[in-house]
């Protein structure tokens, strides 16, 4: 029967024993300890999810005096005793674990039936979540590859256009050579020219010493 168990503890002992593990499973959701503990445990969580639901100042202030963390109380009025008000007891659940190694104790886990629930819509979520991200990633791979498809049939115009300045520039070259050659030759036939021009001068020079003498 609920609060007839001993635990082999005294009753201060025992019951600040229980207030810690109460605390800790309205914290965390769930806890693992023995069947024997569990039990207890149940029925003094039952009870503060039953003060949970009135939320009024005096059952705030009696969970207070039981809970050892305030956080813990804010959490049980604000967000557990909400999301059982459709359920009349029954506010926890023991999965038997098997003997603990040692001394043989039977081991049990117990836990909040919302956070059950929650955790079992958390996994579907994920699911659904985990399978978003494919499709996402399947629309940027063809997106990839789409834009590598552009960009090789953009290279071989890239290439034209740099064939086309290859031969601009060849072409420019072979334009200024013939330029450049013909001043050249206007200057050997100017200086063939001008020797050719000075020696009948010399002649001249020549003929009249000549006839002088």
């Amino acid at each position: 029967m609920p609060g007839t168990r001993k635990l082999g503890r005294t009753t201060d002992h025992r019951m600040s024993m229980l207030r810690g593990q109460v605390t800790l499973l309205l914290d965390n959701g769930s806890i693992r300890t023995t069947v024997t503990r569990a039990k207890e445990i149940r029925s003094l969580t039952d009870k503060m999810i039953t003060l949970g639901k009135t939320n009024t100042l005096a059952s705030k202030r009696q969970a207070l005096a039981f809970i050892t963390k305030e956080d813990v109380v804010k959490k049980l009025f604000d967000t557990i005793a909400p999301s059982l008000s459709d359920r009349n007891g029954g506010y926890t659940r023991i999965y038997r674990l098997g003997p603990r190694r040692g001394d043989g104790a039977e081991m049990a886990l117990i836990e909040l039936v919302n956070l059950v629930k929650e955790d079992k819509k958390s996994g579907k979520d994920a699911k659904a979540a985990a399978k978003k991200p494919a499709a996402k990633k399947a629309d940027t791979s063809d997106k990839k590859e789409e834009t590598k498809a552009e960009a090789t049939e953009a290279k071989p115009a890239a290439k034209k256009s740099t064939a086309k300045k290859t031969d601009s520039a060849d072409a420019k070259p072979a334009a200024k050579k013939p330029a450049a050659k013909k001043p050249a030759a206007k200057k050997a036939d100017s200086a063939d020219a001008k020797p050719a021009a000075k020696k009948p001068a010399a002649k001249k020079a020549e003929e009249e010493k000549s006839d002088d003498k």
